[in-house]
C-alpha cells in the first residue's frame, strides 16, 4: 500500500511539473494568433454574424416554400344582417322599385379551414434571395476584416513586448556596468583617490537605471496583459514571448507587385453589388406582377338555438385558383427608395476611389519608412558596437588615471543613446513592415 501511495505521489508531482512547464512555455507569434482565432470574443461575435447572414439567406429562400395556415372563427350575431328584397320577387303583382328589409342567417356561425399560398412568380422574393446572398458575402468579408485587424493588433503588441524585452536586456547590462563602476568609485574614495561627489554621481546613475528598469517592467507586463486580452485568454495565465526578433527581408518589389484588391476594396465592391441588386429588385417590383397559387378547404357551421327546434349544421367549402397582383400606383414610395439607393451608389463609388488613392499613398509612405528604418537598424547596430568599445576603453583609461569620471559617464550615455536609437529604428521597421502587410492584404504572412 505504501508503494502504491509513493507511486501516486510521484505521478501527481510529475503532473504538476508538467503543468508548470506548460504554463511557462514560450509563445510564438503564430501560437498567439492561432489562440486568438479560437478564443477572441470579437471574432466569435463576427462568426455568429456570419451564421446570422446564412440564416437570413435561408429565410429568403423559404419564402418560395408553400405556406399553409389554419383559420377558425366563431361569430354570434346579436342582430342578424339585413338585406333588401324587391317586393316583386315575393309577389309578382307588387309594383317595381319597392323593397322590404329582411334578416337572413342564423345567430351562430362557425368557420374552420386550411389555406394554402404558394408563390409562382414574385419579383420581390427572388430579389430578396439575391440580396440576402450578397449580404452574406459582405458579412463574410467583414469577418475577414475583423480577423485581419485582430492579427494586426496581436502582431503589434507582440513586437512591442519584444522591444521592451530588449530594453530590459540593455538596462540590465548597463546596470551591471554602473554597479561595477560604483564599486570602483567607492574603493577609490576610500583610498582618497576619488571625490564623494563622484560616488554620488554614479549612485544617481544606478538609481536612475533601477527606476527605468521598474518602469519598463511595468510597461512590459501591461503589454503582455493586452496581448492576453486580444488572444482571449485569462489575464492570470503565464505568458512568455520569443525575445529574438525575426526579421523578414522582404523585397520592396514584392509589395509593389501585390494585387491592389485588398479587403477594403472587396468590401466596397460587394456593397456596390448589393446596392445594384436592391435597385433592380425595386424596379422589378414596380413594373412586374406577382402570381400566387391559392387554395382553401374547410367547413362552415350554422347554428340556431330557438324554437321550435335548435340545430348546428356544418357544410364543406373549398376552392383552388391563382391570384395575380399588379402594382399600379403606390404613392411614389418605390421611386423614393430607388433615389436613395442611387445616392448611396454614388457615395460607394466615391469611397472606392478615395480608398484606392489613400491605400496607394499609404503603401508608398510605408515603403519609404521601412527602407529608412532598415538602413537605420544597420547603422545603429554598428554604433552600439562602437559605443561598447569606447565605453570599455574609457573604463580602462579611468582605472589607469588617464580618463575622468565625466568621460566614463559620457561614454555610458553615448552607449545608452545608441541602444535607444537602435530600438527606435527596430520599432519603425517592424511597424512599417506590419503596416505594409495590412495595406497590401498580406497580414496573414505575419504568422
Amino acid at each position: 500500500m505504501k508503494l502504491v501511495s509513493i507511486h501516486k505521489q510521484l505521478f501527481i508531482l510529475l503532473l504538476i511539473i508538467g503543468f508548470q512547464s506548460a504554463q511557462a512555455q514560450t509563445w510564438s507569434l503564430q501560437q498567439c494568433i492561432d489562440t486568438a482565432q479560437v478564443h477572441n470574443k470579437n471574432l466569435q461575435v463576427n462568426r455568429n454574424n456570419m451564421a446570422i447572414g446564412e440564416q437570413r439567406e435561408k429565410e429568403a429562400k423559404a419564402n418560395l416554400i408553400p405556406k399553409v395556415t389554419a383559420n377558425a372563427d366563431y361569430r354570434f350575431f346579436t342582430n342578424l344582417p339585413y338585406q333588401l328584397l324587391p317586393l316583386s320577387a315575393l309577389n309578382p303583382a307588387a309594383p317595381e322599385g319597392e323593397y322590404r328589409a329582411a334578416q337572413f342567417g342564423v345567430p351562430h356561425n362557425i368557420n374552420a379551414n386550411l389555406q394554402l399560398t404558394m408563390p409562382l412568380y414574385n419579383p420581390q422574393v427572388y430579389g430578396a434571395i439575391q440580396i440576402a446572398k450578397i449580404a452574406s458575402e459582405l458579412t463574410e468579408l467583414q469577418f475577414q476584416k475583423s480577423e485581419e485587424q485582430i492579427f494586426f493588433e496581436i502582431s503589434n503588441l507582440y513586437y512591442n513586448a519584444q522591444i521592451l524585452h530588449h530594453q530590459l536586456t540593455f538596462i540590465d547590462s548597463n546596470l551591471i556596468n554602473a554597479e561595477r563602476l560604483l564599486k570602483n568609485m567607492q574603493l577609490l574614495n576610500e583610498q582618497l583617490l576619488a571625490k564623494r561627489t563622484d560616488v554620488s554621481k554614479v549612485k544617481l546613475q544606478v538609481s536612475q537605471l533601477t527606476t527605468q528598469k521598474e518602469n519598463i517592467k511595468g510597461k512590459y507586463e501591461q503589454v503582455l496583459n493586452a496581448l492576453k486580452f486580444s488572444m482571449g485568454i485569462s489575464i492570470e495565465q503565464k505568458l512568455q514571448i520569443e525575445p529574438n526578433i525575426q526579421y523578414q527581408n522582404t523585397s520592396q518589389d514584392s509589395y509593389r507587385d501585390t494585387p491592389s484588391v485588398t479587403l477594403d476594396i472587396r468590401i466596397i465592391q460587394t456593397h456596390n453589388r448589393l446596392l445594384w441588386s436592391e435597385i433592380n429588385t425595386l424596379n422589378k417590383s414596380r413594373f412586374l406582377p406577382s402570381l400566387n397559387l391559392i387554395g382553401m378547404y374547410g367547413t362552415t357551421g350554422f347554428g340556431y338555438n330557438g324554437q321550435p327546434s335548435s340545430f348546428l349544421d356544418f357544410y364543406p367549402i373549398g376552392f383552388a385558383g391563382v391570384q395575380l397582383s399588379y402594382p399600379l400606383f403606390n404613392g411614389t414610395v418605390t421611386q423614393r427608395k430607388i433615389n436613395q439607393k442611387a445616392l448611396e451608389l454614388k457615395n460607394n463609388e466615391l469611397q472606392f476611389g478615395l480608398i484606392s488613392e489613400q491605400t496607394d499613398m499609404q503603401v508608398q509612405n510605408a515603403l519609404m519608412q521601412k527602407e529608412v528604418a532598415k538602413k537605420s537598424v544597420e547603422t545603429t547596430t554598428e554604433q552600439i558596437e562602437l559605443a561598447k568599445t569606447i565605453y570599455e576603453q574609457t573604463i580602462l583609461q579611468q582605472k589607469q588615471g588617464t580618463a575622468s569620471l565625466t568621460d566614463v559617464l559620457l561614454a555610458d550615455n553615448a552607449l545608452r543613446e545608441a541602444q535607444q536609437t537602435y530600438l527606435s529604428a527596430v520599432i519603425d521597421y517592424l511597424k512599417a513592415d506590419l503596416e505594409l502587410k495590412k495595406l497590401t492584404g498580406n497580414i496573414s504572412t505575419t504568422k
